[in-house]
C-alpha cells in the first residue's frame, strides 16, 4: 500500500484508490473493504464516483484536507461524500440534495458520519441555506441540469472563501443533447472565466463517465 503523493487521505491499494474507513465495518455503496496493518480501507470505485474517476484520470489539484470545510451540491445518496468524509475527519461536509428519496439514504449515512450534514434543498436557490453554514474551503458541484455552471458560480460567490477551490462535474448531455460535448465544455469554461473564475485544471472522465468533464476553479482576482 502507498499513499498518493499530495493527496491527503487517499491511498493506492492493489492498483485501486482507497480511503481509510471512518466507520469501520460498514460499507456505503457495496464497495470492497480491505484491511492493511490493522486499518480498514474502502476501495473508491471510479465508476460510481466522478471524483474517483478524476483522480484515476490524473487529477493534480486535490484541495481536500483533514480539517476542510466543504459544500457539496448534488450529494445524492452519499457515495462520493462518504469518501470525502473519510478524508476530512476533522472537517465538515454540508451535503445539499434536492430529492427526498436520496435524502433518506443521506440522512441514514450521516448518522454514522458526524462530519456530514445533510440539507434537503435546491442548489439553484443558494440563499435558502445561507443561515445553515459558514464560508467553505471547497465547493464541489455535481448537479445534472442545464444551468449547472450558473448555480455553481452563484454558490461559489456566496460560500467560498477567497482562497478556496471549486470543483464542478459538467455533464454535457444535461446542458444540450444536440451539441457536441467538446463544444459545450468550451462554452461552460468561457462562462466560468467571464464570471470571474480561473480554471486551474480540466479532467475528462472517460471511460468511467461518458460526456463528463471535471473543472477545478478559483476566484480570478
Amino acid at each position: 500500500m502507498e499513499k498518493l503523493e499530495e493527496f491527503t487521505g487517499v491511498y493506492n491499494i492493489e492498483d485501486h484508490i482507497a480511503t481509510e474507513n471512518l466507520n469501520t465495518g460498514k460499507k456505503v455503496y457495496g464497495e470492497r473493504l480491505i484491511e492493511v496493518d490493522d486499518k480498514e480501507y474502502r476501495i473508491w470505485e471510479p465508476r460510481r464516483s466522478k471524483l474517483g474517476a478524476a483522480i484515476m484520470n490524473g487529477m493534480e489539484t486535490f484541495p481536500f484536507k483533514t480539517d476542510s470545510k466543504i459544500l457539496y451540491l448534488g450529494a445524492s445518496s452519499g457515495t462520493t461524500p462518504s469518501h470525502i468524509s473519510d478524508i476530512a475527519t476533522n472537517g465538515t461536509i454540508w451535503c445539499v440534495e434536492f430529492s427526498p428519496r436520496m435524502m433518506r439514504s443521506l440522512v441514514e449515512l450521516s448518522r454514522d458520519r458526524r462530519n456530514m450534514v445533510p440539507l434537503l434543498d435546491d442548489a439553484t436557490k443558494p440563499r435558502n441555506y445561507l443561515h445553515l453554514l459558514e464560508k467553505v474551503d471547497i465547493l464541489y458541484s455535481d448537479v445534472a441540469q442545464s444551468k449547472q455552471s450558473e448555480l455553481f458560480m452563484e454558490n461559489m460567490r456566496l460560500y467560498l472563501k477567497p482562497e478556496g477551490t471549486g470543483i464542478i462535474m459538467i455533464k454535457s448531455r444535461s446542458i444540450d443533447v444536440t451539441q457536441s460535448p467538446k463544444k459545450i465544455f468550451r462554452e461552460e469554461e468561457k462562462k466560468l472565466k467571464t464570471g470571474g473564475f480561473k480554471v486551474l485544471e480540466k479532467i475528462n472522465l472517460e471511460p468511467y463517465e461518458k460526456d463528463h468533464l471535471a473543472m477545478v476553479c478559483k476566484f480570478a482576482f
